[in-house]
């Protein structure tokens, strides 16, 4: 692909998820679209092919939906979960409340939804930021420990919380609450439907929330019907040694 003929506005229209790329780096790709990534990088004095790198990764992106994760050893699943999972909601969060708060300020006042859509993805970034900190410190941890207990066996104290059942249930009720979010938010949005004088920035934060709650679906699948299963069953294994 010969980016340096490309316009921004051809990027992001190509791919949406290149948007988040553009506004790390403070590039309009809205009202100044049209302009090619060359003359982008020279007016901002940005490295040409350090940009291009970040692109192209972003648009070579495998679908990774054969892989068979049921396969995979409970603590291989968890590290995948924070590295893909995890830091997709740490990297996109900030842009898409970044591009919220500028819906609201420009069409605001002809689409008043959007107010309600940005309160319950605030909400939403929030709760998810704490839900993921308590698996990466509690949760996963001990999951992890158990993996290593079995594997050299060797024994491990009881955890503060008792059964890994009791913070898998509080996991599995935090994540039913953000797809509920996530739904609210879906119909507001009609279902990532931009009106029809919705501008490329309007486009791009609907294309990327429909995209948060696709992500999330798949990190909570993860989770909820693979990761929290092999977790009930080395407690099991772990009790009988």
């Amino acid at each position: 692909m010969k980016t340096q003929e490309n316009t921004i506005g051809e990027f992001v229209a190509q791919d949406f998820r290149t948007a988040a790329v553009f506004s790390k780096y403070g590039i309009d790709f809205c009202c100044k679209g049209h302009r090619t990534l060359s003359e982008v990088c020279e007016k901002k004095g940005l490295d040409h092919s350090e940009l291009e790198n970040e692109i192209n990764e972003v648009l070579n992106q495998n679908d990774d939906t054969n892989i068979d994760y049921k396969s995979w050893p409970a603590d291989l699943l968890i590290d995948y979960i924070e590295k893909v999972h995890h830091r997709y909601v740490e990297e996109k969060t900030p842009v898409l409340l970044t591009f919220l708060d500028k819906l609201c300020k420009v069409h605001g006042e002809q689409h008043p939804e959007l107010f309600e859509i940005n309160s319950l993805f605030q909400i939403t970034a929030g709760a998810l930021a704490q839900h993921m900190k308590k698996e990466e410190l509690v949760l996963f941890p001990f999951i992890k420990k158990m993996c290593d207990s079995l594997q050299n066996k060797t024994q491990i104290e009881q955890p503060f919380f008792g059964s890994v059942y009791n913070p898998i249930a509080m996991m599995m009720d935090e994540h039913d609450s953000e797809g509920e979010r996530l739904r609210r938010i879906s119909k507001l949005a009609n279902n990532y439907t931009p009106p029809a004088d919705g501008c490329n920035t309007y486009k791009v934060t609907f294309a990327m929330l429909e995209d948060f709650e696709k992500d999330l679906h798949k990190h909570i699948h993860l989770e909820n019907n693979i990761l929290f299963h092999k977790a009930k069953d080395l407690e099991q294994k772990f009790t009988v040694l």
